[in-house]
């Protein structure tokens, strides 16, 4: 196995500390600028992660076998997880409602409501508004989250085919796809009609069980095993996908995301999912 560490924070002195307490045989090996690995035996680490947290430090024990060329497809959440906002807050924020939205929307991310209800009680909302102020959340706020573009380039050079399956919106998910390269999308349609949103959602809800399905639909189509799969997410609609997808990346994550996930970035760009599985 590899201990894998990864951090702007890390120091000779944090890796001489961990090297003692994981009672090492080989020295730490740079993988990238802020990241290091350890060969060991020793699946005991939770001194070392308590340590970690403590420095604010991403830890991982990754198995030999997860390899990047051993991987083949990545299904990854859209909103905190890809890109820098919750884009349906941020449209709220438009109409002078953002608290009220984002509310709802904190509550259904720590897996305290319903995603569905939740969902469409938040669209409910946002009745009224212009389709331009869609774009206009496109143009003024939306960028890609630090190392969401390293990642993807790092799939493509592997063969790892990648999909962003959201519970926001397809005007959104279109674009990012776009932005970065992705091979798939799929998300929720607002109905628009003469210019305006009318508070509904077009078709079935991309929920939690939604998200899990689209998944295991690609990866038969793709002719791939469930161990060659990746999720990536941060909220409790994620869950579902990230347990029928061999490796589950929390991304800066709730916390019922991180106690379910089999790694977690905290303190790392999406290019720690890269260093994760480089060595």
């Amino acid at each position: 196995m590899r201990l894998v560490l990864q951090s702007r924070a890390i120091t000779v002195a944090h890796l001489t500390h961990i090297h003692r307490l994981i009672a090492g045989n080989t020295q730490f090996m740079q993988i990238a600028e802020y990241a290091y690995y350890l060969p060991t035996n020793n699946p005991e680490i939770m001194a070392v992660k308590a340590f970690c947290d403590e420095q604010g430090i991403d830890c991982a024990l990754v198995p030999d076998a997860q390899r990047l060329n051993h991987f083949g497809l990545c299904v990854m959440d859209m909103d905190s997880t890809l890109i820098n906002i919750e884009c349906i807050d941020e449209i709220a924020d438009m109409m002078g409602i953002k608290p009220q939205v984002a509310a709802i929307t904190e509550k259904s991310m720590r897996g305290e409501l319903d995603f569905a209800s939740s969902l469409k009680a938040r669209v409910a909302l946002l009745k009224g508004l212009p389709e331009t102020a869609l774009q206009q959340v496109i143009d003024e706020r939306l960028q890609a989250n630090p190392g969401a573009a390293q990642w993807i380039a790092a799939c493509k050079l592997h063969n790892i085919k990648t999909m962003l399956v959201s519970g926001g919106f397809t005007l959104f998910a279109n674009h990012v796809k776009t932005m970065l390269g992705l091979d798939y999308a799929v998300a929720n349609t607002f109905e628009i009609i003469d210019g305006k949103l009318t508070g509904q959602i077009l078709g079935d809800i991309v929920d939690a069980e939604r998200k899990a399905d689209e998944l295991v639909k690609l990866r038969d189509k793709l002719g791939l095993k469930a161990d060659q799969t990746i999720a990536i997410g941060d909220g409790a609609n994620d869950l579902k996908m990230m347990q029928v997808a061999t490796v589950g990346v929390a991304y800066h994550a709730k916390a019922i995301v991180q106690n379910q996930a089999t790694y977690a970035l905290n303190y790392s760009g999406l290019d720690g999912v890269i260093n994760l599985f480089t060595a």
